[in-house]
């Protein structure tokens, strides 16, 4: 969770450009980042693969006033509403992105070619048939909060009384690089986002970064199988609990619109 998922780009960018907020170009950049291309296969009407700006628009055509992400993990279908054939897709990619308003879902396929340091990014987006129904398991903005608080207590609490907190080089400059990007001010959401999802965001990917972290370290101080257990067990919750912020986060804009709906 050292960054953010192309799914969240693609959902916030997305619900900026359907409020208005931003034009179709600004919305295209954004979510493109630093990937060399990302086009849609599979839309309605489009024999062929289009690009982003044109499948944004031929999906506002089609009834979609809202995206929502899906961050789903083995045992965890977070976000997805079925049927079974698209969140097997999204579980393979471990993230997708479902419209709001119109029946359709979007998974990345994502390849790579080049030499290291030079590698070229393409990103597909399948479009798919979604059921319309609500998301699994996505907290309110204010739940999110707290769990984040209290699940980030506990955790710390066990890896401590552990001696398995994140150390040495590694973590370090993975530490490093996540305080250097916050510094030079990246947008964290699009325009018309809360300042509040924008504080879950930022609090959720912090914590998933040291996971990470924690999980790419070794074992740290745990010696023991128990002792390993029990980090493992201290760190599972606190990844789902982040992983749910973060879809929280994403889809707070199109919350707020289906609530002020009501």
């Amino acid at each position: 969770m050292l960054t953010e998922p192309r799914s969240g780009r693609l959902a916030a960018w997305g619900n900026a450009l359907l409020a208005g907020l931003v034009s179709p170009d600004e919305a295209a950049l954004a979510i493109v980042g630093d990937d060399a291309v990302h086009r849609v296969a599979g839309l309605p009407g489009e024999p062929a693969p289009v690009g982003l700006t044109l499948a944004l628009g031929r999906l506002r055509a089609l009834g979609a006033t809202g995206l929502r992400v899906a961050l789903p993990a083995p045992g965890h279908p977070l976000g997805l509403s079925g049927p079974p054939e698209f969140n097997t897709r999204a579980l393979d990619a471990e993230e997708a992105v479902i419209c709001y308003g119109t029946a359709l879902g979007l998974v990345p396929e994502v390849s790579e070619a080049g030499p290291e340091g030079d590698v070229h990014v393409e990103v597909v987006w399948h479009c798919l048939a979604v059921r319309e129904a609500p998301p699994a398991d996505v907290p309110s903005l204010g739940e999110a909060e707290r769990e984040l608080a209290e699940a980030l207590r506990e955790a710390t609490e066990v890896l401590t009384r552990l001696d398995v907190a994140a150390s040495g080089p590694v973590a370090e400059a993975a530490i490093d690089a996540y305080r250097a990007r916050a510094e030079r001010g990246r947008e964290v959401l699009a325009p018309g986002y809360p300042p509040r999802a924008v504080r879950v965001l930022e609090l959720a990917q912090r914590i998933g970064t040291l996971i990470a972290v924690a999980s790419e370290n070794g074992h740290g101080g745990a010696v023991s199988a128990a002792e390993m257990a029990a980090r493992t067990q201290a760190l599972r919750p606190v990844e789902r609990t982040a992983r749910r912020a973060q879809v929280a986060a994403y889809n707070s804009m199109v919350e707020e619109r289906e609530r002020g709906m009501r």
